[in-house]
């Protein structure tokens, strides 16, 4: 899809801004990137990311939802070149593992096939055995060596499987070991799950649930923005990365202590709470947009701003890890990250499951408004909506169906987003491909029949950057004659008492 600047069909907007503010891009207006998508999504993000990187476009905010959200958090401090590096997120190998099957799951799925596969041994022995004979007969009528042979050689394999003190034996042996091997896994995940649930708030529901839990894994999710993030604040010392609060803790006070500096930016994401049926929003804001952020009017409205703001500039801080942590958990497809509000919050110290919703784009463009954006750049990995003549076939893996409902999801979100939201800036600009053939758990890559090929998630970067100057740097940024700042040099980043580097790539 091309870019198209979506122009402000609302007429309250029009009225709010002069006519000459329409249809160009302005670098002195205060800027938002908005990072939308979900898994794979990660890797057109950064694509675009560097794209915009070394043009110098200023960005004042950037905000994420689902995967956006790490992109978002590394971005804010000046930290997106780890997202495209060859040694970086993306092209490193943990980026192909992430939501892989619940280990729960998987080890189950092997011990019952395994069992299946000894169950049907006699049998497949039987079905062998009508071709061999078939087989030496057409030897022994030809006049070739070997029928002979291979008539013993087969038939004492058959007499050693059937044997009556051999059948019998083994084979109730090795079902009964595999039922005991698969309860005892189910068994033992069951009892980390309990534990783990405890150890923060109460769980319910059918002992099935409990037992196999969630289809997908997003602790290797995780864990793989934690790694690279700590891999980024510690810089090149060698300190053990410590819990994710005090991850949070010390990405708060980096992002903080340095915002107004080159490279580094204001910072939103947004995620659902499932108890609260709220999304949250978590910032971390320069005044004056911190103060118009998070106040609320008299009464309710300040109420349920209080519920569903956080706000990381202050003692919230620790909690920036857990906005990514929860944007990076799929409603129903993964376990919800477990999120402790502060006690002097609205939700007094409550444990709340939190996740991402992955058609919030629309209120995460109000929240974007709201923080004082005048202009929006938006970043969707998904294409534009298909018309007549360009179905496909439908995925039959498992990963794969889910990712189709997904994007599905995201795709009309995006849509309506765009339909309904812009009239909330100055102008609105949409990054997005043509074709994206890798869906959202695709890290290992997938076959493209439009270009009849496997295609790579490292593709998927390139075409990102591709997309970044073709769709608005050359388009955008050259018709706009507006001179920009090319990106500053690499700066040294200041230090915490400890001696722990923070900032820099």
């Amino acid at each position: 899809m091309t870019l198209r600047p979506v122009a402000d069909d609302l007429a309250s907007a029009a009225a709010r801004h002069s006519p000459a503010s329409h249809g160009s891009y302005a670098p002195h207006r205060r800027t938002a990137l908005v990072l939308t998508g979900t898994g794979t999504a990660g890797a057109y993000h950064a694509g675009v990311l560097r794209a915009l990187h070394e043009a110098g476009v200023k960005i004042d905010l950037v905000a994420g939802r689902g995967i956006g959200a790490v992109g978002a958090a590394f971005a804010a401090v000046d930290g997106a070149a780890q997202l495209w590096a060859s040694g970086g997120l993306w092209h490193s190998p943990s980026a192909t593992q992430l939501y892989r099957w619940r280990p729960t799951l998987r080890v189950s799925a092997w011990i019952l096939g395994l069992t299946l596969a000894a169950v049907l041994l006699p049998l497949g022995i039987v079905l062998v055995a009508a071709l061999i004979y078939p087989l030496a007969y057409l030897l022994r009528v030809g006049g070739l060596p070997g029928a002979e042979t291979l008539n013993i050689a087969f038939g004492r394999l058959v007499e050693l499987v059937f044997a009556p003190a051999a059948l019998p034996t083994w084979l109730p042996r090795v079902v009964v070991v595999a039922l005991v091997a698969f309860l005892a896994v189910l068994i033992g995940s069951a009892g980390v799950n309990w534990f783990r649930a405890r150890r923060r708030r109460r769980s319910r529901g059918a002992l099935w649930w409990l037992l196999l839990g969630a289809p997908l894994d997003g602790r290797g999710a995780r864990g793989w923005f934690a790694d690279g993030l700590w891999k980024l604040m510690r810089g090149a010392g060698s300190v053990a990365q410590p819990s994710p609060g005090e991850i949070g803790q010390q990405y708060g006070d980096l992002l903080l202590e340095n915002l107004g500096q080159p490279g580094f930016r204001e910072l939103l994401i947004m995620a659902h709470d499932l108890d609260g049926r709220r999304d949250v929003s978590f910032a971390l804001l320069a005044d004056p947009y911190r103060r118009r952020f998070f106040e609320g009017q008299v009464g309710a409205a300040h109420e349920d701003r209080e519920l569903e703001s956080v706000d990381l500039a202050g003692d919230a801080r620790p909690a920036a890890f857990d906005a990514c942590a929860a944007a990076l958990s799929l409603p129903v497809a993964t376990d919800p990250w477990l999120l402790t509000f502060a006690p002097s919050s609205g939700w007094r110290g409550e444990t709340h499951r939190v996740c991402d919703r992955p058609d919030a784009l629309g209120h995460l463009l109000d929240e974007v408004a709201r923080a004082g954006a005048e202009q929006v750049i938006l970043v969707s990995a998904l294409p534009g909506p298909t018309g007549p003549h360009t179905l496909g076939a439908g995925r039959r893996d498992g990963r794969g169906r889910i990712g189709e409902s997904v994007a599905a999801m995201e795709a009309a979100a995006v849509r309506d987003a765009v339909r309904t939201r812009a009239g909330l800036f100055q102008q609105l600009f949409e990054i997005r491909p043509r074709h994206n053939p890798l869906g959202p758990f695709d890290f290992a890559g997938c076959y493209d029949e439009r270009s009849d090929r496997e295609q790579s998630i490292g593709e998927l970067v390139e075409r990102g950057y591709e997309d970044g100057h073709r769709q608005f740097v050359g388009p955008v940024i050259g018709a706009s004659g507006e001179e920009i700042e090319r990106a500053p040099a690499p700066r040294m980043p200041r230090t915490t008492p400890s001696g722990v580097g923070r900032g820099g790539d």
